[in-house]
């Protein structure tokens, strides 16, 4: 989903360790680990023909690939965890860093619980605190209003439809495409969704 991520400009340093904390969940950089876990949630065709990188079927050996890719030294992406066990991925890829995009995914015995919501608030908040820019794109799938709800609750706005090619199905196929700016995030902040340990 989210690899090869180079490091963005920050505003300022910190802790690679980073934990992001939610009222029910835990964000935390993911590692060898959790390759099981990851690889265990990830492998549904379900997830995968609604998120753009993920393959199908997605193995333990895909979810060691993706875990060592960010050790190129991008912390903004991060394992969701309740109760101590992983639920989803949550992140923000920086292949454009003039768009930045966020991203996530949850296992489907975790869908519908607002879980993503949560999740993407706390990283949305620690981006636009961390790092130099103005905007967060973000898109989903035409065939995903969850998604797309989960986007609007965050703030972001519609921009239009593009293509964009998704590796499960093997072709391009619609999505809605979205914009959070920092200056509406700022007026949302009173979600207080995140704070770090």
């Amino acid at each position: 989903m989210l690899q090869d991520i180079p490091t963005p400009t920050r505003l300022e340093p910190h802790a690679a360790g980073c934990v992001l904390e939610t009222a029910r969940l835990a964000l935390r950089k993911p590692t060898l680990a959790d390759a099981k876990a990851i690889a265990h949630l990830a492998n549904d065709r379900r997830i995968a023909e609604m998120t753009r990188r993920l393959s199908h079927p997605y193995s333990e050996a895909h979810a060691v690939d993706f875990v060592q890719s960010l050790h190129g030294g991008s912390d903004t992406v991060f394992l969701i965890e309740q109760d101590r066990r992983p639920i989803g991925m949550v992140g923000v890829d920086w292949r454009q860093p003039d768009a930045p995009e966020l991203g996530y995914w949850l296992g489907v015995d975790h869908w519908g619980q607002g879980f993503a919501t949560e999740a993407a608030r706390a990283v949305i908040d620690f981006t636009f605190e961390e790092f130099t820019i103005e905007h967060l794109a973000s898109s989903a799938r035409v065939a995903n209003p969850a998604s797309r709800n989960i986007l609007e609750k965050c703030g972001f706005q519609w921009i239009g439809v593009q293509l964009h090619r998704f590796e499960a199905i093997g072709s391009s196929t619609p999505v809605d495409c979205f914009k959070l700016s920092r200056s509406v995030w700022s007026s949302l902040k009173h979600w207080g969704t995140s704070t770090r340990r």
